[in-house]
């Protein structure tokens, strides 16, 4: 899965569940609630005053780790 900004976060969940914790170091706690699960994560960044572009680089790097140990 290649994650983008416009990526919607609960598909990003739903493909590897570990990824919360990068959610989770933003400040977003709420994963469970619907209004988050359908929210790009530029939206989620733009709510949380973080930076969207970092965090979907640390996400792709820790999905590719896991697909080159695999």
């Amino acid at each position: 899965m290649k994650i983008t900004k416009e990526s919607i976060i609960g598909d990003v969940l739903d493909y590897d569940i570990e990824t919360a914790v990068f959610f989770f170091e933003i400040g977003m706690h709420c994963l469970g609630c619907p209004a988050s699960r359908g929210e790009s994560i530029e939206d989620a960044c733009m709510v949380h005053g973080t930076d969207a572009d970092e965090l979907v680089e640390k996400l792709n790097k820790y999905l590719e780790s896991k697909e080159t140990n695999a």
